[in-house]
C-alpha cells in the first residue's frame, strides 16, 4: 500500500485513483484498513474524506523500500495503467466542468508521462502526453499544451520507431496545434508528414486520413490557398460520408468548414445552406449546448453580417457567445474572437461605444491567454484602434 501511494506524485491525491490504481494492480488487500494505518502512523496525510498527501521525505523513504518489492514492476504498470485510463477520457476541447473535475488528476499524469512512462505500454503510451496538452489546450493555454505534444512526438518516434501510427496521430496533433497558433508553415509540414504516414500504414480510404485532409485544408485556407483548400475539403467530405455515414459528426464538421471557405471567398448562395446543414446536424448529433454548435452559430452570424442581415447575425452571436462562455469560462481565447465579431457587427451599425467595450473585453482576454504578439491579438488591438475616437 505505501508503495504504491509512492508512486503517486508529490501532490493531493484522490482516494478513487488509489483503488483504481489497486484494481489495476491486482492488489487484494483492504485498501481502507491499510490506509487508516498508515493515517495513524504519519506516513499519510488526511486532507478531506477523498483526498490524501504523503509528505515529501516519507514519500523519498517510501520510493527507495518500492524497489526492492518482488511485485513492483507489475505494481508500476498497474499504476500507470490506472492513470492513463484518465487521460483517456479528456476530451479533445474540455469544457469548464470537465477541467474542475480533471484537475486533481493532472499531477499524477505528470508523473507518469514524465518519471514513469516506460512502464506504459504501447499501446499506451501516447495518451498522458495527449491528455495534458488537451488539459491546457481546453483552456485556451496552448503555449502550456505545447511541450506536451512535442514530447509526445519524441517520445513515441523513440520508443515505437518512425513507421507507427501513433507516430502520424502526434505529428497531426501537433500541427493542429501550431494552426491554432498561426504557425501555418510548421503545420503545413506536420501535417503533410502526417498524411504520407497515415495513407500508407492506415489506407487511402481511412478516417484519420480525412480527418488530415480537413486540417490541412484549414491550413491552406488560412494561407489564401483557396483552390488546394476546397480540394481536400471535399475530399475529406466524401470519405466522411462513406466511411462514417451520412450523419456523424465529423460530416457536420466537414460540411462547417467547406461553408467557412465559401462564405471567405463571398460565395454565400453556396455558405449559407451548408452552414445551416451543419449548424442542424449537430443540434441534433450533439445537443443544443455544444461547442460545436456554438461555432457554428458563431460563424453564420459571420455570413449574415457580410450580407447585412445585421439582427439575424447578433442573435447568432450572442447565442454562440452564451454557450461558449457556459463551456470554456469567460476568459477563453474563443470568447475573445467572439466579441471581436460582435464588435465588428456593432461598428457596422455605427454602434461604436458599444464596439469599443467588446473590443477592450477582447483584448484584455487574448493578450492574457495568447500574449500581444499572436495574430489574434494584433487583430482585436487594430480594430480597437480604429474605432477609438469615434462617437
Amino acid at each position: 500500500m505505501a508503495a504504491l501511494l509512492s508512486l503517486f506524485a508529490l501532490a493531493p491525491i484522490p482516494w478513487s485513483l488509489v483503488s483504481q490504481a489497486a484494481a489495476a494492480a491486482s492488489l487484494e488487500f483492504d485498501l481502507v484498513v491499510n490506509r487508516d494505518i498508515l493515517v495513524q502512523k504519519y506516513l499519510l496525510q488526511k486532507l478531506d474524506d477523498n483526498t490524501y498527501q504523503i509528505q515529501e521525505r516519507i514519500r523519498e523513504f517510501l520510493s527507495i523500500k518500492r524497489e526492492q518489492l518482488a511485485d513492483i514492476e507489475n505494481l508500476k504498470r498497474g499504476f500507470c495503467s490506472a492513470i492513463v485510463a484518465i487521460a483517456k477520457e479528456i476530451p479533445e476541447t474540455p469544457t469548464q466542468s470537465e477541467i474542475i473535475e480533471i484537475t486533481s488528476a493532472i499531477p499524477h499524469l505528470v508523473e507518469v508521462a514524465t518519471n514513469q512512462n516506460d512502464y506504459l505500454n504501447d499501446e499506451d503510451l501516447i495518451w498522458p502526453f495527449v491528455g495534458l496538452a488537451r488539459f491546457y489546450y481546453g483552456q485556451g493555454a496552448y503555449e502550456q499544451a505545447l511541450p506536451w505534444y512535442q514530447h509526445c512526438l519524441s517520445t513515441v518516434r523513440e520508443r515505437l520507431g518512425e513507421e507507427h501510427p501513433d507516430v502520424a496521430q502526434s505529428r497531426h496533433n501537433l500541427a493542429a496545434l501550431y494552426e491554432n497558433q498561426g504557425r501555418y508553415e510548421e503545420a503545413e509540414h506536420l501535417y503533410l508528414q502526417a498524411l504520407e504516414m497515415r495513407k500508407r500504414l492506415l489506407g487511402q480510404q481511412h478516417p484519420d486520413v480525412a480527418s488530415t485532409l480537413n486540417n490541412l485544408a484549414l491550413v491552406y485556407e488560412n494561407q489564401g490557398h483557396y483552390e488546394e483548400a476546397e480540394h481536400l475539403y471535399l475530399q475529406a467530405l466524401e470519405m466522411r460520408k462513406r466511411l462514417l455515414g451520412q450523419n456523424h459528426p465529423d460530416v457536420a464538421t466537414s460540411l462547417h468548414n467547406l461553408a467557412g471557405l465559401y462564405d471567405t471567398q463571398e460565395r454565400y448562395e453556396e455558405a449559407e445552406p451548408r452552414y445551416l446543414k451543419a449548424l442542424e446536424m449537430r443540434k441534433r448529433l450533439l445537443g443544443e449546448e455544444h461547442l460545436d454548435v456554438a461555432s457554428s452559430l458563431n460563424n453564420l452570424a459571420g455570413l449574415y453580417e457580410r450580407q447585412g442581415r445585421y439582427q439575424e447575425a447578433e442573435t447568432r452571436y450572442q447565442q454562440a457567445l452564451e454557450i461558449w462562455q457556459g463551456l470554456l469560462g469567460e476568459e477563453h481565447p474563443v470568447v475573445a474572437t467572439n466579441l471581436n465579431n460582435l464588435a465588428l457587427l456593432y461598428k457596422s451599425q455605427n454602434r461604436y461605444q458599444e464596439a469599443k467595450r467588446l473590443y477592450r473585453k477582447a483584448l484584455q482576454i487574448a493578450v492574457k491567454k495568447l500574449g500581444e504578439e499572436h495574430r489574434l491579438s494584433r487583430t482585436i488591438s487594430g480594430n480597437l484602434k480604429n474605432i477609438l475616437g469615434r462617437s
